[in-house]
Formats: structure tokens, sequence, C-alpha cells
């Protein structure tokens, strides 16, 4: 007695094989890394606030620059409205804010060399927090809530909470920058 197999027609069989392909190699449209990627390193953290701690012992000026670099890992020198160029080609960049991610300020009357921080909290698609040096002069702001008052909600706009009952002025970001 011969068992008969069932056949799956041909066309079939190929159309999910091609599937199959093409979802294995497809990306996705920005090089972006994953939340759970992209975390802050609380040694790294501890080490970048022990040398503020050291500059402002000595009476030298704490800049949001060498703080950002040493907490997020991104290794870019300059001004902080240089950042967002100089991370072209070597980190991955976007409008979605990331834990670890350096936000890019745009350079501006009030911000003649731009401004970098780190995204230390996501807390809603519209809020986060951020630790940067240098807002309030010469020191460090721990966990300061960030708004997106962006139109076309992109975070391309955005209020901080520098004062404990209120937002202040708003500021263009150019986007952010992501670690390794």
């Amino acid at each position: 007695m011969s068992v008969k197999h069932a056949r799956r027609p041909v066309g079939l069989s190929i159309l999910c094989a091609a599937l199959l392909f093409i979802a294995a190699c497809s990306t996705p449209s920005q090089n972006v890394p994953s939340l759970s990627s992209v975390e802050l390193d609380p040694q790294r953290q501890q080490l970048a606030l022990m040398e503020v701690q050291q500059l402002q012992s000595k009476g030298s000026r704490v800049w949001c620059v060498p703080f950002a670099r040493n907490v997020s890992g991104v290794q870019i020198r300059g001004n902080a409205n240089t950042w967002w160029g100089k991370a072209t080609g070597i980190y991955d960049k976007g409008k979605q804010p990331l834990v670890g991610a350096v936000m890019a300020f745009r350079k501006t009357s009030k911000l003649p060399m731009g401004h970098v921080a780190v995204v230390s909290e996501v807390v809603s698609e519209r809020e986060i927090r951020v630790d940067h040096a240098n807002w309030k002069r010469n020191k460090v702001s721990l966990k300061m809530d960030v708004i997106d008052v962006s139109e076309n909600n992109d975070w391309s706009a955005v209020r901080l909470k520098s004062q404990p009952t209120a937002f202040g002025s708003v500021y263009p970001i150019t986007g952010f920058i992501y670690p390794e």
C-alpha cells in the first residue's frame, strides 16, 4: 500500500521562500540602536562626575562637550555645534531619543557654540531627562526634564525645565547621536 504525500503548489513554495528571504535580509530605514542596546554606564558617569569635581576644585571651567563625551562614550571633539556634522559616517544619528544618546543642540544667539546633553531617561514619546554640564554655569545638571515642543513631534525643538516649576525657552535640536 502506498502513501500519497500532499503536495503544495510550487508557486506557493517559491512565494513563501521569497518572503522569508526578504524578511531576513531587510533592514530598518534608519540604522538606530534598539532601546535595550543603549544605556548609560554608571561607572562611566561616576568617572565623569569625579572629573568635574576635580576641575571645580582647581577653579577650572566645566564644559558640556567633555562631560557628554565622557558619559556617552561618543568620542567627538570640538565645539558642540560641530558634533552633528562630525558624527556623520562614524556614529548613527536620528530623531529618536534613546538612553545614552547625545542630544545635539543647534547654534543660536543664546548658545553660540551649541550644546550637547546625554539622554538619561526616556519618560514618554514627548519627554526625556538629560544629564549635562554647563547649562547652569560651571555646574552639572542630572535628570533635567526636557519636552519636545516641535510642531511635527520630531524632537527638532525642545524646552528644558531649568527652574523647579517652569520650562524655559525653546531651543532648536539637530537630533540624537547614538553611541556604538
